[in-house]
């Protein structure tokens, strides 16, 4: 199962991406804690060293649509400006997404088709009579790499196969950081009020008040047991 968040500070002040940073690392740790996989997709620093204007975090595991919904909402943290100091508000909120995931491609070598082609450049002779390099296409998507660096024709299509599939991943990367632009209204949509966690001090505890997802929070409770508020 796979889900992707985004978490925001949308058009907050500095102590709202300074809150990013702090509920990513959260997020990162509980993820690990309840074995899943977290991998942050995307990352925009905020103004202020240490703080993250808004990340995308792709989450991997059975229970990952119940940690999800653990987290999506509004996060309240209860705290004093870092940033300046004489600054009255206490109450600061930042918002998490859910984002729809990328229908992952299946690599197959069945999709891939080689061309044997003569390597270019200095090499004297050998490149001149030998068609050593190879040229790797993924058929589905006309993705193509040229692999030249060996005199073996076998090495340059070992290396065209694994730079194909770096250059898969980097397309499919691309999508997401696509899509990842077009949840701009999420920046906008940060609400408020009725927070579904929230955490208070510069140590960032989180304060016991749940209202929902039962199940997860005995889940949370049970393996996170050694967590310190």
């Amino acid at each position: 199962m796979e889900k992707i968040i985004q978490i925001t500070s949308g058009r907050g002040p500095a102590e709202c991406t300074w809150v990013v940073a702090q509920v990513l690392k959260k997020v990162l740790q509980e993820a690990e804690a309840l074995q899943m996989k977290a991998t942050v997709l995307q990352h925009e620093a905020g103004s202020e060293n240490g703080t993250v204007a808004s990340a995308m975090v792709q989450i991997i595991g059975k229970d990952a649509t119940e940690f999800s919904d653990s987290w999506v909402g509004t996060i309240q943290w209860i705290g004093k400006s870092t940033f300046r100091k004489f600054h009255k508000r206490s109450n600061w909120f930042i918002g998490i997404f859910e984002v729809d995931a990328i229908p992952s491609r299946n690599f197959s070598e069945k999709d891939i088709q080689y061309q044997a082609m003569r390597s270019s450049g200095a090499g004297g002779q050998h490149v001149n009579k030998v068609s050593s390099a190879i040229r790797a296409t993924h058929v589905p998507t006309g993705i193509s790499v040229v692999s030249m660096d060996s005199r073996s024709q076998h090495q340059n299509k070992k290396l065209a196969t694994e730079r194909l599939l770096l250059k898969l991943n980097e397309a499919q990367l691309h999508l997401l950081k696509q899509q990842f632009q077009s949840q701009w209204t999420n920046q906008l949509a940060v609400e408020r009020g009725n927070p579904i966690r929230t955490f208070e001090g510069s140590d960032f505890k989180k304060l016991k008040k749940e209202k929902k997802f039962k199940a997860v929070r005995q889940q949370l409770k049970n393996e996170l047991k050694n967590e310190k508020y």
